[in-house]
């Protein structure tokens, strides 16, 4: 679809990063383009999913029940999560050769608690398909990463929910 695919990278503190992903799959398989969602650090149970397996033309690779926080994982749960992790990025660099968008949702939170090599992100990015636009979410970003992106939105959290103590909505926040 696209001669030539771009990087975006959406990061910060802020609520709206995987929702503004999921908005460009949306656009994107409007368009007839074919879609591949890879999420990490996140499990099975969110809304979007449902809503996306719905959509022609959308994959959706597949996530486990539950997740723990990176911080709640023993070493050794942390090592085959990590592993997880990998397998994920491989397959989706794989599912990705007969796609248009590929969004890796929450990557930069698998990079920075450890669970994706940051050189095995670069490779892949460095040797993508040329029409294949790539999504990267997450907090933050490291530079060598941002100097591949060709799109960096940033949005900053100023006043959430969580900060009075409210929880996670269904619907709204999964």
């Amino acid at each position: 679809m696209l001669q030539k695919g771009l990087i975006h990278v959406y990061m910060g503190d802020g609520k709206g990063k995987t929702t503004a992903a999921l908005g460009l799959a949306l656009r994107m398989a409007g368009r007839g383009g074919r879609v591949v969602l890879a999420q990490f650090l996140k499990s099975e149970n969110s809304g979007e999913r449902a809503a996306l397996r719905q959509l022609p033309g959308v994959t959706l690779l597949s996530l486990p029940e539950q997740v723990k926080f990176v911080f709640q994982m023993t070493p050794e749960e942390k090592a085959a999560y990590a592993e997880e992790t990998r397998r994920t990025l491989h397959r989706a660099a794989e599912e990705s050769r007969k796609a248009d968008l590929l969004i890796l949702d929450e990557a930069l939170g698998a990079l920075e608690t450890g669970l994706l090599p940051l050189e095995e992100l670069l490779r892949f990015l460095d040797g993508k398909p040329a029409g294949l636009e790539v999504v990267l979410t997450g907090r933050a970003a490291p530079q060598l990463l941002l100097d591949r992106a060709d799109y960096i939105t940033r949005m900053d959290k100023v006043k959430h929910p969580y900060d009075r103590g409210i929880a996670a909505r269904k619907g709204i926040e999964y």
